[in-house]
């Protein structure tokens, strides 16, 4: 069972600027952690060209109700011209988890 819990992914050239961004949704209660992982390598076409890029994975913990509204947000402050965001519904999560997220964003 889903307790209405969303992750969602995205992605930055590095830990600096993902750092900003996670605190500042923080700090709008619209997540209640961030997790960002470093190291990772997108290979990717961009503007007719096959592209590679060290970026940082970041996984952001919201809620259902929280989540369009999150990821509005993000588009405005993040600094690529298409940021990858995308929303993933959990099939399931443990309840002590799904609570804490609730009670962080209140």
């Amino acid at each position: 069972m889903t307790p209405g819990i969303r992750l969602l992914l995205t992605t930055f050239a590095d830990e600096a600027a993902a750092a900003t961004v996670v605190r500042l949704l923080l700090d709008e209660h619209l997540i209640a952690c961030g997790t960002l992982i470093p190291g990772a390598r997108s290979i990717y076409r961009w503007k007719g060209a096959i592209e590679e890029s060290s970026e940082v994975q970041v996984i952001l913990k919201t809620s259902g109700e929280e989540a369009s509204r999150c990821m509005a947000r993000l588009a405005e402050l993040h600094p690529y011209e298409v940021p990858e965001i995308i929303e993933l519904e959990p099939t399931s999560i443990s309840v002590p988890y799904a609570t804490w997220i609730r009670e962080s964003l209140s």
